[in-house]
């Protein structure tokens, strides 16, 4: 059972970073935006089972829950801490569940790999850490040609300055190793 070592706020204020003592996952993101999405994650599906919960994201040791901005948070979070610390401590998790989360562009041509490989490898370093430690994270949906999809997770997925500002932040940043790309949001 994890124990919530922490609660913070983040840039988005209809979501709240949990800060776990016990890892819920080993390295695999978890990212739901609604309950159907969440049918077969029971941790996921208890909170969605709270009225106003809208998206649950985590991965390793943190978990964010943003709301529909409808709750008090005081109230809120009364309510999905008790299935947070209800959920199973993560397990080893065997090297053919983890090889399979990272599969998701095995179908990339040699070169666009490449390319991508270099664009994670920028993200990893750059933009990542930022985001998560704000609640969120950034996965790459596809690269086509010379655009880039993303998708914002957690805190980061209904946060109006992500699909601004930090967009437009992180489009310039891939152009210093990509002068051509687009990156869009879906």
């Amino acid at each position: 059972m994890p124990k919530i070592a922490e609660i913070e706020g983040t840039p988005n204020p209809n979501a709240r970073k949990f800060i776990l003592k016990d890892p819920l996952t080993w390295g695999v993101t978890r990212s739901y935006e609604n309950a159907e999405q969440a049918k077969d994650d029971p941790l996921a599906c208890a909170l969605f089972a709270i009225e106003h919960v809208s998206n649950v994201f985590y991965v390793d040791k943190w978990l964010t829950v943003t709301q529909d901005g409808d709750s008090d948070w005081d109230e809120l979070l009364r309510k999905v801490a008790e299935p947070i610390r209800a959920a199973p401590a993560a397990d080893a998790q065997t090297a053919v569940t983890v090889a399979a989360a990272s599969a998701a562009h095995a179908n990339l041509n040699l070169a666009d790999q490449k390319r991508l490989d270099a664009i994670n490898e920028l993200l990893d370093e750059e933009i990542r850490p930022h985001l998560q430690n704000d609640g969120g994270d950034l996965h790459v949906v596809n690269l086509d040609y010379n655009l880039l999809s993303v998708h914002y997770q957690g805190a980061c997925g209904s946060c109006p300055s992500s699909l601004s500002g930090t967009l437009r932040a992180i489009e310039n940043l891939i152009r210093s190793i990509e002068p051509d790309i687009e990156v869009v949001a879906v």
